[in-house]
C-alpha cells in the first residue's frame, strides 16, 4: 500500500511539474506571455517602419545575433542598419509563434514571411528564428539574442 501511494506522488508530481513555468502561477505565466506578445509587434513594427527608439528600447546593451546570412550583429550594428535604411522590410508576416518561459528568460520561436531590401538588393523568403528575452534587474523584458535562418524549399507544414 505505501508503494501505492508513493507511486500516486510521484505520477502526480511528475505530470504537474512544468519546468517551463517552475514556480510561476498561472495568471502571472499568461501575462507574461501577454508581455512577450506585445514585444514581439513591436519589434516587427519598428523593423517594418524603421523605428530606432523602438528597437533601442526592445535591445539589451550586449545583444547579439546572428543573421540568416549567419554574420554577427551588434545591438550598435543593428540600430546602426535600420537607421541608415541598409536593411529595409517592406512586409513581415510573423505566423506558428511559440512561447516558453524557463525563470527570467523567454524563448521565441516563429515563422517569418519577409519581403525587403538589404544593401543593393531585393530579399525574400521564409525564415524560422529564435528570439530569447531576459527579464532585466527593472522588470523589463530585453532581446539579448536573435538567431534567423532561411527556409529552403517549401514551407514546413504548420502543426
Amino acid at each position: 500500500m505505501k508503494f501505492a501511494a508513493m507511486l500516486v506522488s510521484v505520477l502526480m508530481l511528475a505530470g504537474g511539474a512544468n519546468p517551463l513555468y517552475a514556480g510561476m502561477p498561472g495568471v502571472q505565466k499568461h501575462e507574461h506571455r501577454h508581455e512577450i506578445d506585445h514585444l514581439e509587434e513591436t519589434w516587427r513594427d519598428a523593423m517594418l517602419n524603421g523605428n530606432t527608439a523602438a528597437m533601442d528600447a526592445l535591445l539589451a546593451d550586449d545583444y547579439m545575433a546572428i543573421t540568416a546570412s549567419g554574420t554577427l550583429q551588434t545591438k550598435e550594428q543593428a540600430l546602426a542598419s535600420l537607421r541608415s535604411g541598409h536593411t529595409h522590410f517592406k512586409e513581415l508576416v510573423i505566423s506558428d509563434r511559440k512561447v516558453r518561459f524557463y525563470g527570467t528568460t523567454a524563448v521565441v520561436t516563429s515563422l517569418a514571411e519577409a519581403q525587403g531590401t538589404n544593401a543593393d538588393h531585393d530579399f525574400s523568403g521564409s525564415f524560422r528564428y529564435t528570439r530569447v528575452y531576459v527579464r532585466d534587474a527593472q522588470g523589463a523584458w530585453k532581446i539579448v539574442s536573435f538567431e534567423a535562418s532561411r527556409i529552403r524549399g517549401s514551407i514546413e507544414p504548420k502543426q
